[in-house]
């Protein structure tokens, strides 16, 4: 199988999919064929992405967003406090 790169979106609705197929009675592997992923892929994505709807990714989404962001500000504060301690104990 070749290395894709699914979007949140697309793995939640697979997963959908699949938890359709597995209701019917498909064995996993099956569903894994039809769904073009490795089992292995698809144990990782129903950890991960289970039990969330499709409003709980754009509010996570929105969060790591938000985490990032506030990581840089801790990050440059770091530097700019980092540099004051220089000056400070510097004879200037």
């Amino acid at each position: 199988m070749k290395g894709t790169k699914h979007r949140p979106e697309q793995i939640i609705g697979k997963l959908r999919r699949a938890e359709t197929r597995l209701a019917e009675g498909a064995a996993v592997a099956e569903v894994c064929r039809e769904l073009e992923v490795s089992e292995a892929t698809y144990h990782r994505w129903k950890r991960r992405y289970g039990a969330m709807s499709e409003d709980q990714l754009k509010r996570l989404k929105a969060l790591e967003k938000e985490n990032a962001r506030l990581k840089r500000i801790v990050a440059e504060q770091a530097v700019d406090m980092s540099i004051l301690k220089e000056a400070a104990e510097g004879n200037f």
